[in-house]
């Protein structure tokens, strides 16, 4: 699925330079729910951008479904991001007097999928997202944190991508609301198979993974797998 080598990303400012990674290499198989976790400036944001194809490495490759992505182009990246990879933010990125099943919508009309199937599959991923079909015809900003947050998971599914990678998403969250949105992540692993990297500077966060990676000073200084998950309860919580 991802295989990482030997990633170094430098920054260059004028005459000084800054290795925001130093050398980070680890595999992530299919279906595995790894966390990957560290204190700010520890080089996590960077590593997020990489894996995501927002970014490339100063050297090193980055292998995504058996595709060396390191060195792509702009446009090989853009195709990378719309075809493999789900992405899922901490500030939601909705449009707000928008319903949400068009918000779901959008990715599939950009790729010009004709309309019955646009609705089909966007209802499909907000159910798998956890989201009660009474919400489907609301505008977004009509929905709580929770709410929103489950759109923008079902947004990041509706393109079936191989990898679905969650950045902060619990950060404009309650901590009630949060584990219930965490929920819906561990739910998509175990009962869909989903891949999903979890970015997060939260030990209370990162441990709902089976597996967490830790970076600091853009080294990767751990790398153990949980022996116990905590399941949560995705039908508490009522409105969150």
């Amino acid at each position: 699925m991802i295989e990482i080598k030997d990633i170094i990303k430098t920054y260059t400012t004028g005459d000084i330079k800054f290795d925001a990674l130093k050398g980070v290499s680890f595999k992530i198989e299919d279906g595995e729910f790894v966390a990957i976790m560290g204190p700010s400036g520890s080089g996590k944001s960077t590593l997020m951008h990489i894996l995501g194809a927002l970014d490339t490495p100063t050297s090193g490759s980055y292998y995504l479904d058996g595709q060396d992505v390191s060195s792509l182009s702009e446009d090989a990246l853009a195709d990378i991001r719309r075809d493999h990879i789900g992405f899922v933010f901490q500030s939601f990125n909705l449009l707000p007097r928008t319903t949400v099943l068009r918000n779901v919508m959008l990715p599939l009309v950009y790729d010009q999928v004709p309309s019955e199937e646009r609705i089909k599959r966007s209802e499909e991923a907000l159910k798998a997202a956890g989201l009660d079909e009474a919400h489907f015809s609301h505008l977004s900003n009509q929905l709580s944190g929770g709410q929103i947050q489950r759109v923008a998971i079902a947004r990041a599914l509706v393109n079936n991508p191989s990898l679905i990678l969650a950045d902060e998403p619990t950060g404009n969250l309650d901590t009630k609301t949060g584990e219930i949105v965490l929920g819906t992540f561990q739910r998509l692993n175990e009962e869909q198979g989903k891949t999903i990297i979890l970015i997060t500077h939260e030990l209370d966060v990162a441990e709902h993974a089976d597996r967490i990676i830790l970076i600091r000073d853009g080294e990767m200084v751990s790398d153990s797998k949980q022996h116990e998950k905590k399941i949560i309860n995705l039908n508490s919580g009522g409105k969150a």
